[in-house]
């Protein structure tokens, strides 16, 4: 397993937060790194547009001051979301803040660019590319990403479909750069078995919903803290793309979860409108995406307690005796 320089003597535990959509904010990300662990947000996150710039600083600016003060043990670092989709219209233009703020960490989604990846090295900053199969992953190494998540079945947001031990095994055969594991990541004895698998960090997003930091109204949280891993319902209707949603806001919004038509992939879209609105029709303002791993999860609470407990799920996960 190899563990990039960037990491080293910076996290308490070794779990990428993953970016959510409206939910990733600069709240979270600045809890999640002083806890030592990566935090992360979507660049669409921020609108309008104008907003990243003044993000980035208070991230930067917060952080430096967490680690003047903790010296000991210096936050963790900090990523930013890019989607590489054609549909990006603001991709260009956020990818300057990030040159501009020189962004440590570029999460890339839905497209590989090498244009994009050479330009994050110029900076001195690492890119990780999220796959769902072989095919992307090979394409992604080729285009120049440093590192893999591997979005494995049951992953919150836009999943695949393979397994994670299975995934991570044939990604192993060829690649020995830093992998991140996603797919029901909600617990500590989780995130030790993506480290057992060869995975070198987990990546976590869906139990992060549930916390006081997250952007998230009370009705999100409460069903998260309140779902299993059957009330998770995987369609690519919402986005065009293939995700898991919770199933209780798709009946509250009156559709039939069991009974969902197929979306149009050639018609998805990551862009904004003319207001820097992220593109998203307004029927399904209020589906909420979520990974299987939400029966974990159970109460609100701080990120820094969230992650605590992880810790503690870490340390303890030993194998019983046979």
């Amino acid at each position: 397993m190899s563990m990039p320089a960037l990491f080293r003597g910076r996290l308490s535990i070794p779990v990428i937060g993953a970016p959510m959509f409206i939910v990733s904010v600069p709240d979270l990300v600045i809890a999640q790194c002083k806890a030592g662990i990566v935090g992360s947000f979507p660049a669409l996150n921020a609108r309008p547009p104008a907003l990243l710039d003044e993000w980035l600083a208070r991230i930067k600016e917060e952080l430096a001051a967490y680690d003047k003060a903790h010296p000991e043990r210096p936050s963790a670092p900090f990523a930013v979301n890019q989607i590489v989709h054609r549909s990006n219209n603001r991709l260009e233009q956020d990818l300057a803040q990030c040159e501009k703020h020189k962004v440590p960490m570029i999460i890339t989604s839905l497209g590989a660019r090498e244009e994009l990846n050479q330009a994050a090295h110029g900076w001195g900053g690492i890119v990780f590319h999220d796959v769902i199969n072989q095919k992307f992953a090979h394409k992604a190494i080729e285009k120049g990403a440093d590192g893999l998540i591997l979005v494995a079945a049951g992953a919150g947001g836009h999943a695949g479909r393979i397994s994670p031990f299975a995934f991570v095994a044939e990604t192993r055969q060829w690649f020995g750069g830093p992998i991140a594991l996603s797919g029901a990541m909600g617990n500590g004895r989780a995130i030790r078995a993506a480290r057992l698998l060869g995975a070198d960090f987990a990546y976590v997003g869906s139990a992060f919903i549930a916390t006081a930091e997250a952007n998230a109204v009370e009705g999100y949280k409460q069903m998260v803290t309140t779902s299993t891993a059957e009330d998770i319902v995987y369609s690519n209707l919402f986005t065009g793309v293939h995700g898991n949603y919770l199933k209780a806001s798709i009946v509250a919004a009156g559709m039939d979860p069991d009974n969902l038509p197929e979306s149009d992939a050639s018609k998805m879209s990551f862009g904004t409108d003319a207001k820097g609105e992220r593109a998203r029709p307004k029927a399904w303002k209020e589906i909420w995406g979520s990974g299987q791993g939400v029966g974990s999860v159970g109460t609100v609470v701080p990120a820094a307690e969230l992650i605590a407990r992880f810790r503690r799920e870490y340390a303890e996960a030993v194998d019983p005796p046979l």
